[in-house]
């Protein structure tokens, strides 16, 4: 998340409590976690096991548990709670809104933007600052969080909800989970259609990102801070973790698992039922969980087919 104007080190370290070393008018542009960090970005780390990834990661503030001196050009905010104080700063940028319906349509808000030539349907909810863009058929029971956009074009079937919270949690030594609160968007692009009862969570820091062309089936999930690249195709009950980079052009057939931080290069062909759980290079077709290019795969079930079907010799006896 952007922050506009940037706020210096001091006071985000008198917003959340912490002590800060470094240059107290070091302006600080942005709010990421470590996997989407940029310089000038404060994110926070309250484990040993990550300290080092880190301090010397992109981000120019971290928010740190331990008095240590900071790497070259890196500024730190002390707490006893980093997760609590990064939250903290992502609560107070970046606030949830209240939803003031408008006099047009009680299930619109006031503030949002809807392009000319969109038909929204009965039942739609349409939260606080979203924009949507020209001819864009919104149907029944669809759900758009706050501030969320969708281009020009877009059709959404009934039941998708876009812009749900994150899925991101903290476990504490007590066994009980906090959530990280969610400042990122949902971004639809043009020309995309979105079957029904699809989930596409907003980002927690950054936007999850669907591009141009792009065609989801029904029960289709996108996990937070995810980017889709133009034209790309996913079947029904396909699942998409977080912070996961899919290029142009791919296909994700029905049942596709697929695990966080990895990167579907473009016009990549994922079969149906298979699991990627790690990057997948483009231009290939891919099967089995985990998923393999589909001829070493093909060959594999083939030969154990095979084992299972030859006549027994006597040594098997």
């Amino acid at each position: 998340m952007d922050l506009h104007p940037p706020r210096s080190l001091e006071e985000l370290a008198h917003l959340t409590g912490a002590e800060w070393i470094g240059d107290a008018s070091f302006p600080v542009t942005g709010i990421n976690e470590i996997h989407l960090v940029r310089p000038g970005d404060v994110t926070f780390v309250d484990h040993p096991k990550y300290y080092k990834k880190a301090l010397h990661s992109a981000a120019s503030v971290i928010i740190i548990n331990q008095h240590i001196t900071p790497p070259a050009g890196k500024h730190l905010l002390i707490s006893s709670n980093p997760f609590e104080a990064y939250n903290a700063l992502a609560r107070h940028f970046c606030p949830d809104l209240p939803f003031q319906p408008s006099a047009a349509n009680p299930m619109a808000d006031a503030t949002a933007e809807i392009g000319e030539g969109t038909v929204i349907f009965p039942g739609a909810f349409i939260g606080p600052q979203v924009r949507i863009g020209k001819h864009c058929r919104i149907y029944s029971n669809v759900s758009i969080h706050a501030r969320c956009i969708i281009g020009d074009h877009a059709v959404i079937h009934s039941g998708t909800v876009i812009g749900a919270d994150a899925f991101y949690f903290k476990k504490y030594p007590d066994g009980s989970y906090r959530k990280m609160h969610s400042c990122g968007r949902a971004v639809i692009g043009h020309h995309v259609e979105i079957g029904a009862c699809c989930t596409i969570d907003r980002g927690v820091s950054a936007d999850t990102i669907v591009s141009d062309g792009c065609k989801l089936d029904n029960h289709v999930h996108i996990g937070h801070d995810t980017f889709i690249g133009p034209n790309c195709l996913f079947a029904a009950h396909v699942a998409v973790a977080g912070v996961t980079r899919i290029e142009e052009g791919v296909i994700l057939w029905g049942q596709v698992g697929v695990n966080k931080d990895l990167v579907i290069g473009p016009h990549a062909v994922v079969y149906a039922q298979s699991g990627v759980a790690g990057s997948l290079a483009g231009g290939n077709s891919y099967f089995g969980s985990p998923a393999v290019p589909a001829q070493e795969k093909m060959r594999e079930l083939r030969w154990i087919r095979r084992q299972i079907q030859r006549p027994a010799s006597d040594n098997d006896k």
